[in-house]
């Protein structure tokens, strides 16, 4: 799988994420927090802009789209031309749809990915720290944020931080081992609303190239 794919699936890790205020707190008590936290929540739909800043804090990217998620492992992530992709999962499998090279890939979900924050979405988070290392911080009266630093050396990030307001996932912010930092802001959010059966599907032309990998 190339990087890029499992960028997006990492970005899905807000699905599910709106937190109530807690105090700060680090270890086990977070990870505990978080992993009560994502139990509570079905579906989550949101707006989103994605800006990528390279390591001497110059924009290189910018990205608008939308995302939709619900338990168990389904998911659904658009972006808008002019970098345009479709990515849907039915839980086992995911679909990248990219209409310029106007080709599908299919990949199985396996442990490589069920090792990245997507796992967060529809996954077991009871042992959420045995994955992260986790931490949370309350600043002021509404803004809380949880840090998680992954424990595997093979991670293609180094740290993800998540920023509620009000209750409500605001920004999320990761970066990779290369100093690359992505920053999505959601907007227009829907909390366990329900979700049309057909959401995550993808609709694409025929004749458009189906690559599978280990699917």
């Amino acid at each position: 799988m190339g990087q890029s794919f499992l960028k997006c699936l990492v970005t899905l890790v807000m699905a599910v994420l709106i937190a109530g205020p807690l105090s700060a707190s680090e270890g086990s008590d977070s990870a505990n927090e978080l992993a009560s936290l994502l139990k509570g929540y079905e579906s989550y739909q949101a707006d989103f802009i994605q800006i990528v800043v390279n390591e001497n804090g110059n924009k290189v990217q910018e990205t608008r789209g939308s995302l939709k998620a619900k338990r168990p492992g389904l998911f659904y992530w658009e972006t808008s031309a002019p970098l345009s992709q479709f990515i849907v999962s039915d839980g086992e499998t995911v679909e990248v749809y990219d209409p310029d090279l106007e080709q599908v890939t299919i990949h199985n979900l396996d442990d490589r990915v069920q090792s990245t924050p997507a796992l967060l979405l529809s996954g077991e988070v009871d042992n959420l720290e045995d994955t992260y290392r986790v931490s949370g911080r309350q600043i002021g009266d509404n803004t809380l944020e949880f840090t998680l630093q992954p424990r595997s050396p093979d991670s293609l990030f180094t740290s993800l931080r998540l920023t509620f307001f009000k209750g409500e996932l605001q920004e999320m912010r990761m970066q990779d081992s290369l100093a690359q930092l992505s920053v999505l802001s959601f907007d227009r959010i829907r909390l366990n609303e329900p979700v049309e059966a057909g959401a995550f599907t993808l609709d694409y032309p025929e004749g458009v190239d189906i690559i599978r990998d280990g699917a």
